[in-house]
């Protein structure tokens, strides 16, 4: 399939374990949650220092990682620790940042200039109408709405130039993407602030009165909706004009992440990368099935508006195959060794295109007993929790030598810590020392007349409040 636009595969991570998992199955960009502003505040999430970590390592592979800012904030949350949260990510060459808040969208484009903008689905993008105006705002791209059609999604692609990042699987919200209060109401957790609770996944009775239908079991979820698995219509999904192909589940364990982003992984490439006719072999299907279920599987609302059919009815959870072995991502490098009598020894890398040479101590003429160059490659081997794994290891050495084990250690170390800070050296920036907040253009006129607008459940409120010279309107309820 010849695709017009890049494709991203993006998968979630509430751990260090599941980031890296995702990058070991294969993620293009990875989005994170960070210890505050993030709409999964009851997932693992990350440390400051876990999330600085993540950023080096990312971009040591070539990847991307996007942090999740996505929960409403207060005035002074935004005054007092956004900026500190953000500066040294900025710094460090976070990627983007996954935005809700329309007031920290304007705070973060200001202050953070070289940081991309991710609209989130949260604020509902549901059209071109809202593309276009994000656009002017300054983002990078819009997270789409979970409800929209792919004839939707195709619309907005087509009125902005922007990326649209759209959910291919993971769970499916009842009401409209993170806009439900029920949560908030309910018990005091509200989802705007990364706390939802998921009441609609709980069992309710259904009835109505004088009415034809009654649901009364004690496990009926009438809320509760099954998961989405498009991987059988990715192609229509890309022809849409969908940039980054997004998994859900922040909250899932790593085996999972790992498990459903391998397999996308596999389809997309075979997608990409051939002309046939694509087709979804049903042991996969059945295996991301079989991986996590609630009720089965549906393809969300790319083609079709709502309907029995994308409801679960219950909150029962099936999961079986995930693997307990998590891929992890290892980046080839190349090196040369030379170690010759009464000479520095030297080891110069190479990782893409880039190369360093790092030095120490002297190389000595062995008085009894030489080092071999199996002991020395079999030292060099031990890059153990770097990134990094050898693809060819050159040593050019005398007959004679001897260097101590822990030179050739020190060696070794000093040169893998050079190409991590030159692989990631691209991607540092600087902030200003302090924020600067958003201003109004002119002061606002005080002596202007306020629209006042009451909402009214009781014709007994509406006739009390309809004299008062003060309000300019009413809400009343309706009842069909």
């Amino acid at each position: 399939m010849k695709v017009d636009h890049n494709v991203e595969l993006l998968a979630p991570a509430g751990s260090y374990e599941a980031f890296e998992a995702a990058l070991g199955a294969g993620a293009d960009a990875v989005y994170v949650g960070g210890p505050e502003f993030g709409a999964r505040a009851y997932a693992h999430n990350f440390t400051q220092d876990e999330l600085l970590q993540a950023i080096d390592t990312v971009h040591i592979h070539g990847k991307k990682l996007y942090l999740t800012v996505n929960t409403l904030l207060k005035n002074r949350e935004l005054q007092d620790r956004l900026y500190d949260a953000l500066r040294p990510l900025y710094e460090n060459g976070l990627d983007a940042v996954i935005i809700q808040d329309l007031g920290v969208f304007q705070f973060i484009h200001q202050n953070f200039p070289g940081l991309h903008l991710h609209a989130s689905t949260q604020m509902t993008v549901t059209g071109p109408e809202g593309m276009k105006f994000l656009e002017e705002q300054g983002a990078s791209r819009v997270v789409a709405a979970r409800e929209l059609s792919l004839q939707e999604l195709s619309a907005m692609h087509q009125a902005s130039p922007i990326e649209i990042e759209a959910f291919i699987h993971g769970a499916l919200c009842y009401s409209f993407s993170g806009q439900c209060l029920m949560s908030s109401i309910l018990g005091g957790r509200s989802g705007n602030r990364g706390r939802c609770a998921q009441p609609c996944r709980l069992p309710y009775q259904v009835r109505q009165e004088n009415g034809s239908y009654s649901f009364r079991q004690q496990d009926f979820c009438p809320l509760s909706l099954k998961d989405m698995c498009s991987v059988d219509i990715l192609p229509d999904i890309l022809e849409a004009g969908v940039t980054s192909l997004k998994i859900e589940g922040r909250m899932k364990q790593p085996g999972y992440t790992a498990a459903v982003t391998g397999m996308y992984r596999k389809y997309l490439d075979i997608l990409l990368s051939s002309d046939m006719t694509y087709q979804v072999n049903d042991r996969d299907r059945q295996y991301l099935l079989d991986i996590f279920s609630r009720g089965g599987s549906c393809q969300g609302y790319y083609k079709q508006h709502n309907g029995p059919s994308m409801m679960a009815f219950t909150n029962e959870k099936k999961t079986n195959g995930i693997p307990e072995n998590l891929p992890r991502k290892k980046e080839p490098i190349s090196g040369t060794l030379v170690l010759y009598p009464e000479c520095p020894a030297f080891l110069e890398l190479s990782c893409h295109d880039i190369h360093v040479t790092s030095s120490t101590g002297e190389v000595q003429f062995a008085r009894e007993h030489p080092m071999s160059e199996d002991r020395i490659r079999k030292q060099m081997d031990k890059l153990g929790n770097t990134e990094f794994e050898w693809d060819e290891l050159d040593i050019q050495m005398g007959e004679q030598i001897f260097l101590p084990v822990k030179t050739l250690n020190e060696l070794r170390r000093e040169a893998i810590a050079l190409l991590e800070q030159e692989l990631c050296a691209p991607y540092r920036r600087s902030a200003t020392d302090t924020p600067v907040m958003a201003t109004a253009d002119k002061p606002a006129d005080t002596n202007s007349n306020l629209s006042i607008l009451v909402s009214c459940e009781t014709v007994d409120q509406a006739l009390l409040l309809y004299k008062n010279p003060e309000i300019s309107g009413m809400y009343l309820y309706y009842d069909a």
